[in-house]
């Protein structure tokens, strides 16, 4: 059995985009996304879980107890039919107890790596139940605001014989030339370990969880992406369970500012990223991972 985790933790990760749309918008024509009132960029916590996701089903290509429950072309419920086969008194189609229902979560977080790590709501079709996950990230923030930039392109190819002398056609790219985001994450071992409705996260999920959100831009380009990388990774690891200090006062130890001589951020060496290692509050260590 691996295991158990026996530390809270929080991290702050830095990652970076340049002429690509990291995160689109579905509500504004895929522009990426921004916060009107101020014009930061933001990157959706759901869209950092995704590529947590692939990095994982990469690495563990289906191997049992590292599958992925929430992937492209796999109906949940099937899934869940996949639990239901596989717990003792259960049977896909027939109404679960609830120790049933009980006994098909316990079996999910067991052979889904994201159900353990993130959680789920898998109460459609042949009921699992909830999981809360222990592990939980916040929507990045650009450190400046962003340029939402339109590129025009033009489309060489044509679809259909018929189309062949047709002139050519327009299309559009949204992209932002260059931006720095910042994105904040937790780790609770109780959520993970808890006797009743832990999800059993275990150590090495937890090194798997550093390795991938670490690389998980790697395996992730594309023409739309453009060239992203994770720059940092701080970790505040806990002595306690429980935790030993307020997560925002560990937060705001991690400082990111523009060089006061680059009026148009391009690179990552135009910020400075200032981590305060002074006078921690007790019991909590602090690990620069990258």
């Amino acid at each position: 059995m691996s295991e158990t985790i026996k530390n809270r933790y929080e991290f702050v990760i830095l990652y970076d985009v340049e002429n690509g749309n990291p995160n689109g918008d579905p509500d504004a024509g895929n522009m990426p996304r921004i916060d009107p009132e101020t014009g930061h960029g933001i990157v959706t916590d759901v869209c950092l879980k995704r590529k947590v996701r692939n990095y994982v089903e990469l690495v563990k290509e289906g191997a049992p107890g590292w599958k992925i429950y929430i992937k492209e072309g796999t109906p949940l419920n099937q899934n869940n039919e996949e639990a239901y086969k596989a717990v003792d008194g259960l049977e896909p189609g027939k109404k679960a107890d609830l120790k049933g229902v009980d006994a098909a979560r316990r079996w999910m977080c067991a052979n889904f790596f994201d159900v353990r790590t993130f959680g789920a709501v898998m109460t459609t079709g042949d009921n699992c139940g909830q999981v809360r996950g222990p592990v939980q990230i916040n929507f990045s923030r650009s450190i400046d605001p962003i340029t939402q930039q339109e590129v025009t392109i033009t489309r060489q190819a044509v679809t259909r014989i018929e189309d062949a002398e047709k002139e050519r056609t327009m299309g559009r790219k949204h992209i932002v030339p260059y931006a720095l985001y910042r994105a904040e994450g937790y780790v609770s071992a109780k959520l993970a370990n808890h006797s009743d409705k832990g999800t059993g996260f275990s150590a090495e999920d937890l090194e798997l969880l550093w390795e991938a959100l670490i690389n998980m831009f790697e395996h992730d380009h594309s023409a739309a992406r453009g060239k992203m990388a994770t720059r940092k990774l701080i970790v505040f690891k806990h002595a306690s369970d429980l935790g030993n200090a307020p997560s925002h006062l560990l937060f705001e130890r991690v400082h990111v500012e523009r060089k006061p001589n680059i009026a148009t951020p391009r690179e990552f060496s135009d910020y400075v990223v200032t981590i305060d290692r002074e006078n921690l509050p007790g019991g909590v260590e602090l690990v620069e991972m990258l």
